[in-house]
């Protein structure tokens, strides 16, 4: 069973976004699309106080004909924040995903935002895990 560390490692991309809750969803949204990601981690100074996906954009913003240029981050981000530390295992991560349904789990070492651990990241590692025991299991047949 994966860590957390370990997974964060095995990633050839370890880059993360973040954005202040003062910007405008329009800016999110615009980061977003620019870097090719779907979600950001929202900040006020260095404290972590949620996070905006192109989900809330859809649901918060778009359904309820608002303005993404005159509507802050921090009017629509996700308040509940659910993170993992490094020492937590893969599994973990998809039991909190799967209770919670998100697809993004924030990765804090002290305090600190560290990366940023997606549901993509974890069925990839799955897929690889799963590929090795196969090979195993036929090469040892």
């Amino acid at each position: 069973m994966a860590t957390v560390a370990q997974l964060l490692s095995s990633k050839t991309d370890q880059t993360f976004h973040t954005i202040e809750a003062s910007a405008s969803v329009f800016d999110a949204i615009k980061l977003m699309a620019y870097k090719q990601i779907v979600a950001l981690v929202v900040t006020s100074g260095e404290h972590i106080t949620g996070i905006v996906t192109e989900r809330d954009y859809a649901r918060k913003i778009v359904l309820h004909d608002r303005s993404s240029k005159e509507t802050l981050v921090g009017e629509v981000m996700s308040k509940a924040i659910r993170y993992v530390r490094l020492n937590q295992t893969t599994d973990e991560c998809m039991t909190l995903m799967t209770e919670n349904r998100i697809r993004h789990l924030p990765v804090i070492d002290g305090g600190l935002l560290i990366g940023m651990v997606s549901i993509g990241d974890l069925v990839k590692r799955l897929t690889n895990w799963n590929t090795t025991v196969a090979a195993t299991v036929t090469q040892n047949a």
